[in-house]
């Protein structure tokens, strides 16, 4: 017995002199460089609403009533959200003795301009009911539009002031109601600044049914805008470049990929200083052509019209697809123009400036539609105006620029002094969407040679850096040296 003891250690220390080196040794399988589906949110199965919401109901505020028995938190978490302010926080800003805050309630764009004695007309796409003019109750939670973000019927529309058009079947939407579809987020987003396309040079109406050479995202892992736009107690994660004063609630890459998601280390030095959306983005107006131009200074005139080219109540556009993207310094960051702030109408008014260039460690070199405008402004206060476009004594009823700027500027509390004019504005919208497959993505000599598409000296080199080296981000107060 004792032999056989012997024996069996015997075996047991022979293996273990064998398998521990080999356990050692032996060359063990990298993990993954970058495994971005561990971090898309895993949604429980809807609840079947169609038993506890059978209906009928006359109007929007009806079906909330009913919504809010089982979700009042709900409700209240909508309203502090900027789906339903409108708004951001107060921010101290140079130049103005008080904080102020900044939002589609009471900022001026480039291309509808603003909802300030317009809010019937451009409310169509707030999560809420009614809101018609200034003193909208925004602390009614029966104000709250649940489907507009859950409907998944797809049948759902919204009207003036943001009431359900006529002929809606609101028991079928409500009945319906579930996790937030592309189409769901699309109603407004794809429709930003008064069309499809017009806004965004990377969000249109081909991303509700994508194709996986529009978007590998939406279209090649059928991703939904809540996948990357994470929400929690319904504030959801980003916000649009025109409201970002600092970088609080960005939707980042990173997010889900890697800092190091390429297999080549060459590749990946590049991060330092080249946002992901600048190879992997390589055009902007992939899916529709968006708008790149528009002239108010036109409208008005009998002319023949086309949604594209010129329309009486609109002026002139100019759209163009499959363009190639504008490159800047970007740090995530961007100013503001605030109602109200002069300028110098001899040069093109920049309403969003961006912060960063070649000295920031924080930017990166990012790729941007340019929205470029001309749009009413007071020729002696050399400010931007306000113009009432919709509704009664509008410019879209009376094609009377010198009413509706009078009209406008009584509701945003400016003084207009009769006289004015048009100036050129211009607007920054990055692109970030309709990221195309590896195999579109650019190339070395898409950028690295004569004929790149990288303006290096407007960047802040000297040159190509394959040639006068790379960026070494500069201390504060320092200027960055270019390093070979």
């Amino acid at each position: 017995m004792r032999r056989r003891y012997v024996w069996i250690l015997g075996l047991a220390v022979t293996l273990a002199l064998i398998l521990i080196p080999i356990a050692i040794l032996f060359p063990k399988a990298d993990p993954p460089r970058d495994n971005p589906t561990a971090a898309l949110p895993v949604r429980k199965p809807a609840t079947d609403h169609q038993p506890l919401l059978p209906g009928p109901y006359a109007s929007g505020e009806e079906v909330t009533r009913v919504c809010l028995d089982c979700h009042a938190e709900e409700a209240d978490e909508v309203m502090q959200s900027v789906h339903w302010t409108w708004e951001s926080k107060p921010y101290q800003i140079p130049g103005h003795d008080e904080p102020v805050t900044i939002g589609k309630k009471n900022s001026l764009n480039n291309f509808c301009i603003g909802i300030q004695s317009n809010w019937a007309g451009c409310t169509s796409c707030h999560a809420g009911y009614g809101w018609e003019d200034a003193d909208f109750d925004f602390g009614d939670s029966e104000k709250v539009d649940c489907l507009v973000c859950h409907d998944n019927t797809g049948t759902y529309l919204k009207g003036d002031a943001g009431l359900p058009v006529e002929g809606v079947d609101l028991a079928y939407v409500a009945q319906s109601v579930s996790w937030p579809t592309r189409e769901n987020c699309g109603s407004c987003h794809f429709a930003g600044g008064g069309g499809n396309a017009v806004k965004h040079g990377d969000l249109d109406q081909h991303l509700i049914y994508p194709t996986e050479d529009l978007d590998v995202h939406m279209g090649g892992q059928d991703m939904l805008c809540t996948d990357c736009h994470q929400t929690e107690d319904h504030q959801v994660r980003g916000r649009a470049i025109s409201v970002s004063f600092d970088q609080e609630n960005q939707a980042l890459c990173t997010d889900c990929h890697s800092q190091a998601p390429h297999e080549d280390d060459r590749i990946n030095t590049h991060l330092a200083s080249v946002a992901c959306q600048t190879c992997h983005v390589p055009a902007g107006g992939t899916g529709d052509p968006t708008k790149m131009t528009w002239d108010w200074s036109t409208a008005g005139q009998d002319r023949p019209e086309d949604e594209h080219e010129y329309l009486k109540i609109k002026g002139s556009f100019f759209y163009e697809g499959d363009f190639t993207p504008e490159y800047f310094w970007y740090n995530g960051i961007s100013d503001r123009y605030i109602l109200g702030d002069t300028f110098d109408p001899s040069q093109p008014l920049n309403m969003n400036p961006l912060a960063g260039d070649i000295d920031d460690p924080d930017a990166r070199i990012f790729p941007f539609k340019v929205h470029r405008a001309k749009q009413p402004y007071d020729t002696v206060y050399n400010y931007l105006l306000q113009p009432k476009t919709f509704g009664e004594g509008g410019f879209w009823t009376e094609f009377d620029w010198d009413q509706a700027l009078r009209l406008g500027s009584e509701a945003v509390g400016l003084p207009y002094s009769g006289e004015y004019g048009f100036a050129a504005t211009e607007m920054y919208w990055p692109l970030t969407h309709t990221v195309a497959p590896a195999g579109q993505a650019l190339l070395c000599a898409d950028c690295h040679s004569p004929d790149g598409r990288l303006d290096w000296q407007a960047l802040g080199y000297p040159g190509d850096p394959m040639e006068w080296g790379v960026r070494s981000p500069a201390a504060p107060g320092e200027t960055a040296q270019v390093t070979p």
